[in-house]
């Protein structure tokens, strides 16, 4: 079967599958981070190189104080886990998004997490902390047109490539495949310039019950895609 290299996730669901069970929303959180380690090692296990995955929008910060203080104190515990089990797993872990609006000790953690596996060589994880893909795309360009200010850029200097490397994720490659769960068909601004030529795969499961064989169900439908570059198809 024709793996994609790089995975991309939106964590959908976690609040209506608590709810639906009666319980807080906050319960839905606490078990869709135990099923992301579950993922992460199965993807692992696959072969998918990159898994990159959507855990905190920019849009988030709207939500009650209550569930955003739960989710920012799940997020500190998730710090500690990831880096035992990047430890094991020999987990490289990248943390993208506008990291200047965390809490300090959530910054630190975070630090201390890449710095830890920047050099694992096993799969590589990205999670979308207070990440927006306008936001990104509007940082990258204040970084560009800051260069070209200075003087150290010009203008026609500017090049898809160039923006990429001012990217959250530069030196990481696109997503091959978006998987989003809970039957939400939007990307709902993740990765908006990384996503150009992805494959698109919805599935009405909510993220905690998303399991294994559901990611391998992703994987047989990305199979069967034949993917066009400029109507030329992938070999």
């Amino acid at each position: 079967m024709k793996i994609p290299n790089h995975v991309a996730i939106i964590l959908d669901g976690n609040g209506r599958w608590a709810k639906s069970k009666g319980m807080p929303r906050n319960y839905g959180h606490i078990q869709g981070a135990k099923n992301l380690e579950v993922i992460i090692e199965e993807a692992h296990n696959i072969g998918i190189r990159y898994l990159t995955v959507y855990a905190f929008s920019t849009e988030n910060w709207s939500r009650p104080k209550e569930e955003v203080d739960a989710l920012m104190k799940l997020l500190r515990n998730y710090m500690k886990t990831c880096l035992k089990t990047a430890s094991k797993n020999r987990m490289s872990v990248r943390v993208i998004g506008d990291k200047s609006a965390l809490d300090e000790d959530i910054q630190k953690r975070i630090e201390e997490l890449e710095r830890a596996t920047k050099d694992y060589e096993g799969i590589h994880l990205q999670i979308a902390i207070n990440y927006g893909g306008r936001d990104e795309i509007k940082r990258s360009v204040q970084k560009i047109a800051k260069k070209v200010a200075d003087g150290i850029l010009k203008v026609e200097d500017i090049s898809e490539k160039l923006i990429s490397n001012e990217l959250d994720t530069c030196q990481i490659p696109d997503p091959d495949l978006l998987i989003r769960t809970c039957n939400e068909l939007r990307i709902s601004n993740f990765l908006l310039w990384q996503l150009a030529y992805a494959e698109l795969y919805f599935t009405e499961v909510a993220w905690p019950d998303f399991t294994k064989d559901e990611l391998k169900k992703a994987l047989e439908a990305y199979h069967t895609r034949k993917r066009k570059f400029g109507a030329i198809e992938e070999e």
